[in-house]
């Protein structure tokens, strides 16, 4: 269910609010873990919600965490319905508008 009033926590909060920060682990030491064409900016850049999760990425995370990828995609599910929602909404707004004038 999408919250109505709030956009969802992006998966990049979680884990750093639910994952990183109980383990003290950093964003280079987790990537590190993750291995492969990772680093610190590419999970810098999901912390803050700037970069979506890829599918590959809820594999790895899931395994590296110990999770399960569907957990990861919800997440990333969620917040991506809510942002095209949003759009929507903010464009049938605009034509609304315009056509008020």
């Amino acid at each position: 269910m999408l919250p109505k009033r709030r956009k969802p926590t992006h998966p990049g909060e979680i884990l750093q609010e639910e994952f990183l920060k109980p383990l003290e682990m950093t964003t280079r030491q987790f990537a590190t873990a993750l291995g492969g064409q990772w680093n610190e900016h590419k999970i810098e850049a999901i912390i803050r919600g700037y970069e979506n999760l890829s599918d590959r990425a809820a594999d790895e995370f899931a395994t590296a965490l110990n999770t399960t990828p569907q957990f990861w995609k919800h997440l990333q599910m969620v917040c991506t319905q809510w942002d095209m929602n949003h759009k929507r909404s903010e464009k049938a707004a605009q034509k609304t508008w315009k056509k008020a004038q």
